[in-house]
């Protein structure tokens, strides 16, 4: 029986493990060069013991930046600061993707450069609001994105590829969930296109298809993962058809042999399964377990073949030695919510270890 401690192969690169940490957004990117800092070189180097590592959300441009200090891989200042925290990582051992994430419609103008607002497949605009630094704001309505901006916006995503593999980087992850960029035109309410970039569920998936094969032509598929969540209605979006449109997806997807798939998962555990079958590669699973955080009992899910790799968020960003904790039955750090987002080293880097 496989269990979540025995090793993988993934990306050309042996993990330790098959249990992964999540992405997680920490918003501790500050400065206008939008630059990862020597801090979270040490948040990350203190993980290192996961399987894979999944970093925060890189915007790939300026304009795909949705939230206040997050990092950026476009510059090659952010490529240079990005080579301490890989090789902080690679130095205990680890391996690090680093999560692409344009977030599209979800942002503000007040957080981008002069002159840019948020753009989308259509000019929708998302219900609610998001945090800036002068506070909470309602988003505002989008640019459409036309046909000579998806190309450039594809581009963005391959160039910051790039740029993360001479980051040091073993790999990157598309984030094409929680309703930004690339899950903003697979979605009904948001891609009102009737171009080839929306209206059919082929024309839905023609973005994230363009995107995925882009970067994996400039730096190979094996280097490649994808991230979804079907169904899930985060940042206002509505999917009338999810099991059609990403298995459509995942076929299209399926020849290009990537690292990995990983499914953020809804409460839908027969789709889980569905995409599980419909995927030849390495499945990699976030599994729904709202409104806990993933626990040890996920642990099974590797057990039973649900799933090939388990990714845990909150409990990695308070145990940075979760594997072994994990291995022992705990005990395990209690994440404070109130230092999720921003601050200084209280809350990210001071989670005590089990030999501390």
């Amino acid at each position: 029986m496989t269990t979540a401690f025995d090793s993988i192969v993934l990306g050309g690169k042996r993990l330790a493990s098959r249990v992964a940490m999540a992405p997680m957004t920490r918003s501790r990117a500050f400065g206008p060069g939008a630059e990862p800092t020597e801090l979270m070189a040490t948040y990350y180097a203190q993980r290192a013991s996961a399987g894979l590592i999944v970093t925060e959300g890189i915007q790939p441009s300026p304009v795909g930046q949705g939230y206040p200090d997050t990092p950026g891989l476009h510059t090659s200042g952010q490529v240079a600061a990005w080579r301490t925290v890989t090789d902080a990582v690679h130095g205990e051992g680890g391996v690090i993707f680093a999560q692409l994430m344009h977030t599209g419609r979800i942002g503000h103008p007040s957080l981008l450069p002069e002159g840019l607002v948020p753009v989308g497949p259509s000019a929708v605009a998302a219900k609610g609001q998001v945090f800036t630094h002068e506070g909470p704001k309602d988003f505002v309505t989008p640019k459409e994105l036309s046909e000579a901006e998806i190309r450039q916006t594809i581009a963005d995503f391959a160039a910051a590829a790039r740029g993360a593999i001479e980051a040091g980087f073993d790999g990157v992850e598309i984030h094409g969930a929680n309703g930004y960029l690339l899950h903003q035109f697979l979605s009904t309410n948001v891609n009102r296109r009737t171009d080839a970039w929306g209206g059919t569920v082929e024309g839905r998936i023609r973005f994230a298809v363009e995107v995925v094969t882009a970067v994996a032509e400039v730096i190979g598929s094996h280097r490649v993962g994808l991230r979804i969540s079907p169904g899930n209605p985060f940042n206002d979006i509505a999917e009338d058809n999810p099991a059609e449109v990403y298995e459509a997806l995942l076929e299209r997807l399926a020849g290009l042999d990537l690292a990995y798939l990983h499914l953020l998962e809804g409460p839908d555990r027969d789709l889980t399964a569905r995409l599980r079958r419909a995927w030849p590669g390495t499945f990699v699973l976030n599994p729904f377990t709202h409104p806990a955080a993933t626990g040890p009992e996920a642990l099974k899910l590797i057990e039973d073949g649900t799933a090939d790799i388990v990714a845990f968020g909150a409990l990695f960003l308070a145990n940075p030695d979760l594997p072994a904790r994990l291995a022992v039955g705990g005990p395990f750090n209690t994440p404070d919510p109130s230092t999720f987002y921003g601050g200084d080293h209280r809350g990210y880097t001071d989670y005590p270890a089990l030999t501390a």
